[in-house]
């Protein structure tokens, strides 16, 4: 079948979200077609060109939504005639007042700082995080899902769509002055939000501003017969503008809808604005939440990446019924390796001291002829008869039995708890483990590494010879500042670990390592050589890392955020976030209990084998196509020249997968037994190249 995959900022380009997931799920359905559209976000990722593109991408459409097109341009010129701008500000209106009454959203943006129970104002994210047990959503249908305020801001967003199709784009008239105006009418109507009921014009500008903004894919030209309206799905990658050529696609042509959330797009929006004032916060909570329940409203599925983002999707008006988790799909190849070289490398360890074990044994067996074997199987149950028969007595004797099998049983548990214990060292002293926690992730706020160093002070004092690996790289100048406030914060809690120590950083209690730079090692060998992978954050969509460690049998210690409980499944352990003590005492049970590591390691890995491989998300995907396009086929219409309908003008082929209208190797009209001559194989296909704004880059 023939794909639209909709992206923003993210596959094809280099660089921007899901680029990684899309381009293995385009890869792994080799037998469908997929056309590419994609908003860019910067010019700095446009100028970082594209991806390798398979050859079943035949088509790529890109527009950016980081500028606005020039007004002399057919997408942006203004609108002609009286009618036409009637119809704008009509429809312009209806969409301001449904934002403007939405309720909800006052409610949330009004805990976007310092109103959280929880104190999440203090993370160092500017605003509520939405991970606290008070901002968590309720998993029922929210507020965002009221019918009629839904039905009327779908209906202006169509009405706008229409109306920009046949005028060629609604850009100049979204920046008018005109469109100032009707939200300054929105805001002083009866109904709408207190916040929002005295914005002032430099507020509403700011409004203004976000949503033309995110109403640009209304000016694009993919809705003609031949682009969007040629699909036999549309498959949004992330909701909001990502979702709206989708949402027009189906206006347009009826082809059905699957949109794919792996973080929150509606949190991250919260946020964002978090420094803005009230009557901005709110009404751009309101307007993004609306848009989110228009999406849900009209896709056919719905597949959020863990339950926290089902939750969410939920809490703005998703149908449980649309909904299918579908959990991210990683590589695993790239951590075999290393867990096999630590599995020989284990293997050979504990021969070499099963072979000393049994040498001493063999040593020790002159000295201990005279007296019987303590390990004998039976030999404690026999003489406890023997003593037993003696006496004489029935009770006695059960009395004596009982004694000896319960004695027999304690020595045998003791050897295989030994034996376990000698293992698991071997397996640690193989991987180079020792006592050593890895953080693995990108340096923000959000990942509360204060917290974390904190804990290892603690770790620290019940085990000297401890180490911290931290290696990660800094989300911009944030970020920097953080690590650098980080590193300060370690030299002061280890006063050993200086800025000026010229040891190496495995002899370090503290060490920071950049990812990816020239000399770092790779992420696999990272999370091998340590004992426990810990994760502090505060805030977390799906846990990266974690699974990371995972695949490499590690077990982890983990905050309770976002996904992560949903993620190891009880393979690992879970502790409140922002509670240091806790967190050290988690890593200083794993660290004092080999065996337990390991056992946890391997349930660990073999979890993430079974739930976030590629394979599954690949196998996932191609299901939710077929369950989709056969519950919502496409029933195209064609017309002739006058406008009536061709009863058979779409052949039946047209419903078979694969390019059924591509070349093919002409028939024979005989065997090539029969004939003197054999027909030449016809040439192989030509993929069209990708057109659009990119394309001759």
């Amino acid at each position: 079948m023939r794909i639209g995959l909709l992206t923003e900022g993210g596959y094809p380009y280099v660089s921007g979200d899901a680029r990684l997931w899309c381009d293995r799920l385009v890869r792994g359905l080799a037998r469908h077609e997929f056309r590419v559209y994609a908003l860019s976000r910067s010019l700095r990722q446009e100028d970082e060109g594209w991806m390798p593109l398979p050859p079943q991408v035949t088509r790529v459409r890109t527009a950016p939504l980081w500028t606005v097109v020039d007004d002399g341009a057919a997408h942006g010129r203004d609108l002609h005639g009286r009618r036409a701008r009637r119809r704008f500000t009509e429809a312009y209106a209806d969409l301001a007042r449904a934002v403007c009454e939405g309720g909800a959203a006052e409610g949330r943006a009004s805990r976007s700082r310092g109103a959280c129970a929880n104190g999440c104002a203090e993370d160092g994210v500017n605003g509520c995080t939405g991970d606290c047990a008070s901002a968590r959503p309720s998993g029922r249908t929210g507020d965002y899902g009221d019918d009629r305020q839904a039905d009327r801001f779908g209906n202006a967003l169509y009405a706008l769509a229409d109306l920009a199709r046949e005028e060629g784009g609604l850009g100049s008239a979204l920046r008018s002055e005109g469109a100032l105006r009707v939200w300054e009418r929105a805001c002083r109507t009866p109904g709408t939000v207190r916040t929002a009921h005295g914005a002032r014009v430099g507020e509403l500008l700011a409004v203004a501003r976000h949503v033309e903004r995110a109403l640009r894919p209304l000016s694009l030209d993919w809705y003609e017969d031949a682009e969007l309206g040629a699909v036999d799905l549309c498959h949004a990658t992330a909701g909001g503008s990502a979702a709206l050529p989708a949402l027009l696609a189906r206006h347009f042509s009826g082809v059905p809808l699957l949109v794919t959330e792996y973080g929150v797009p509606l949190r991250t929006h919260y946020l964002a604005t978090a420094d803005a004032p009230p009557a901005v916060r709110a009404l751009l909570a309101s307007f993004h939440g609306r848009l989110a329940a228009e999406v849900y409203r009209r896709a056919a599925r719905i597949t959020p990446g863990n339950a926290h983002v089902r939750r969410w999707q939920e809490h703005c008006g998703a149908d449980r019924a649309k909904l299918r988790t579908v959990y991210p799909g990683m590589e695993a190849s790239r951590f075999a390796e290393v867990v096999a070289d630590v599995a020989d490398a284990a293997e050979g360890a504990g021969s070499a001291e099963r072979a000393g074990s049994a040498e001493r044994a063999e040593r020790a067996e002159p000295a201990e002829t005279s007296a019987p074997r303590r390990s004998e199987p039976g030999g404690a149950a026999r003489r406890a008869a023997g003593a037993a028969a003696t006496t004489g007595g029935t009770a006695e004797r059960e009395a004596f039995e009982r004694e000896a099998f319960e004695r027999e049983t304690a020595e045998r548990e003791a050897a295989e708890r030994e034996a376990a214990e000698r293992e698991s060292a071997a397996h640690e002293s193989a991987s180079g483990a020792g006592d050593t926690l890895v953080w693995v992730g990108r340096v923000e706020p959000a990942k509360d590494l204060v917290s974390l160093l904190h804990a290892f002070a603690e770790v620290r004092a019940h085990v000297p010879t401890a180490r911290l690996r931290i290696v990660g790289t800094a989300a911009g100048a944030e970020g920097r500042a953080y690590l650098e406030h980080c590193e300060h914060l370690a030299a002061r809690l280890f006063p050993d670990d200086g800025h000026e120590d010229t040891r190496p950083c495995g002899d370090r209690p503290v060490s920071f390592e950049e990812a990816g730079a020239p000399d770092a090692p790779d992420l696999a060998a990272v999370y091998a050589a340590g004992a426990v992978v810990v994760l502090s954050s505060v805030v977390e969509g799906f846990p990266v890392s974690l699974v990371e460690a995972m695949f490499c049998g590690r077990a982890t210690v983990s905050t309770d955020v976002g996904a992560v409980v949903e993620v190891i499944g009880g393979t690992g352990l879970v502790v409140p976030p922002r509670e240091p003590a806790a967190l050290a005492r988690a890593c200083v049970a794993l660290l004092r209990d080999p065996a337990r590591r390991r056992r946890l390691g391997e349930a660990a890995r073999a979890r993430a084998l079974e739930l976030f491989t590629v394979e599954q998300n690949v196998m996932a995907f191609d299901g939710l196509y077929l369950d989709v396009v056969s519950h919502s086929p496409r029933r195209r219409v064609l017309v002739d020249d006058r406008g009536a309908p061709l009863p058979f003008g779409t052949p039946a082929e047209a419903r078979l997968p694969g390019n059924w209208t591509g070349p093919r190797r002409p028939l024979r009209r005989a065997p090539l037994w029969a004939s003197d001559t054999t027909t030449p194989p016809a040439a192989p296909a030509q993929r069209p190249e990708p057109v659009g704004e990119g394309a001759a880059r």
